[in-house]
């Protein structure tokens, strides 16, 4: 493990940021987060309902504190020409991303490998897979034209747990650190920061779906996951690369020695 980053809040004024998922859970949380620290948050989920009270409280803290925007786009992101016209319109009116939150995700089933349907599969690795390289693909760009572009990709222990009956979103976190990983790498020597952040349990709608039977008071609110996202989109971040834990508030890497 390294060292945890500075965990105040960052001021994000006049910065522009993508957040996928952004309708409910930990990418609700963070786009409010990173609305009060003054970004323009570009929210971006299936469900409408969800994004306008997400604009709502955005509206609200505007009022109280003169900080932060918003703008919604309804976009499901199995919709690959979507994604890529999401980056041109970025592109058309701001010129520029400075944060990326890639926090969209579905878990498909717990099951047996071999019991997974097929279609069950293909959905997981189409939306948090390929979506997210989709999104990556559009928006590399963008964020090479901020003078401090920062990516989070939200991904999950059991990347590494090796779990029963978690295969296919296993696979799937596995496969987004890698590419963050890979991105990471590519433009280390570039002002543009991208990381992993691991939240760990989070009481959402997705760990009511993989622990039915669970409390879920006994379980940590998405909000205070959400502010601990914060630092890895701060402009003074200098660790790139790595895996942001949520609990233990340190970085964790799984670089190979050369």
């Amino acid at each position: 493990m390294t060292p945890a980053p500075d965990l105040k809040t960052p001021d994000l004024t006049g910065r522009i940021a993508l957040v996928t998922g952004a309708s409910r859970g930990i990418g609700y949380f963070i786009a409010k987060h990173l609305a009060a620290a003054g970004a323009h948050v570009v929210a971006v989920a299936r469900t409408v309902g969800g994004l306008e009270e997400l604009d709502d409280e955005i509206k609200a803290e505007r009022k109280r504190s003169g900080k932060g925007e918003a703008t919604l786009v309804p976009l499901d992101l199995t919709d690959m020409p979507g994604i890529d016209r999401l980056g041109g319109a970025i592109h058309d009116r701001w010129k520029k991303l400075d944060i990326l939150v890639a926090n969209a995700g579905v878990l498909g089933v717990i099951s047996p490998i071999g019991h997974v349907e097929a279609k069950t599969f293909e959905k997981v690795m189409n939306v948090n897979v390929t979506g997210t390289w989709r999104l990556i693909r559009s928006v590399d760009p963008l964020l090479r034209f901020s003078d401090a572009g920062r990516a989070v990709i939200v991904t999950s222990s059991q990347a590494h747990a090796g779990r029963a009956f978690w295969g296919p979103y296993a696979a799937s976190k596995a496969a987004v650190e890698a590419l963050a990983r890979s991105w990471a790498e590519e433009t280390r020597n570039m002002p543009l920061r991208i990381n992993s952040f691991d939240p760990g349990r989070t009481r959402t709608a997705m760990r009511a779906q993989a622990m039915p039977g669970e409390n879920p008071e006994t379980v940590p609110h998405p909000s205070g996951i959400a502010a601990r996202i914060m630092p890895l989109v701060s402009p003074g971040l200098t660790e790139t690369g790595l895996i942001f834990q949520a609990k233990t508030n340190k970085f964790l890497t799984y670089r190979l020695p050369e």
